[in-house]
């Protein structure tokens, strides 16, 4: 029975070294495939996320509006209030008046933009949108991967994780931007949960000065 020689078994034993290699190399390539997939997919999750937010935050600007322009209308029926008060001597007993929801001190605060203005939430939202950039990503510098191959599939090995780097940092910069219109919302909401609450009473006030008004004609 003859032996295989040394130069047998050193060839075959670089072929086995070759195969383990190619498969290796196969098996990781199709690793970082996947992960470009996953992290494509997270940051269209991410995308939709902020555009979501930035509908909502026009939302809870159209309500913020709202509530000034009814603020803004109860000044001029509190007006008018006053004048027909004039005419019926009502204003002779000044210690029988509601105090002015004006001399509130969330009042000032509220709407004199004392904790948030909307320049500072102009600054805010651009300032987001500018720093992630809604997930475009940037070239890579490359070199990611030690070349055993040499060859297309660890050039594309190279391409994928340098796609998966920029898509971190993207996805760093969209969790930044979604953190600060969060805080500008949920300052906002309590914003408008004061000019609400500060609305309803005014508008109560209101009526009752018609009401007095009316049996006093």
């Amino acid at each position: 029975m003859a032996y295989p020689s040394d130069s047998d078994r050193a060839t075959r034993e670089l072929e086995n070294i070759q195969y383990k290699s190619n498969r290796l190399t196969d098996e990781s390539l199709e690793s970082t495939r996947r992960m470009v997939a996953m992290t494509q997919e997270t940051q269209e999750v991410g995308v939709k996320t902020l555009e979501a937010l930035d509908e909502q935050g026009e939302q809870l600007d159209r309500v913020e509006q709202g509530l000034d322009n009814i603020n803004a209308d109860m000044k001029q029926a509190e007006k008018h209030l006053t004048q027909m008060e004039k005419c019926c001597g009502l204003c002779l007993c000044p210690c029988g008046r509601s105090r002015s929801i004006e001399k509130d001190p969330r009042y000032g605060k509220t709407w004199s933009g004392g904790a948030y203005d909307k320049e500072d939430e102009l600054v805010a939202r651009q300032g987001g949108a500018s720093a992630s950039g809604r997930g475009q990503s940037q070239p890579g510098g490359g070199g990611y991967v030690q070349r055993v191959t040499n060859d297309a599939r660890e050039d594309e090995m190279d391409d994928n994780l340098g796609q998966v780097s920029n898509a971190v940092s993207n996805l760093k910069n969209m969790a930044l931007d979604m953190g600060t219109e969060l805080e500008r919302q949920n300052v906002q909401l309590d914003r408008i949960n004061d000019k609400a609450d500060l609305n309803d009473t005014r508008i109560q006030q209101a009526n009752s000065r018609a009401k007095n008004i009316y049996r006093n004609a």
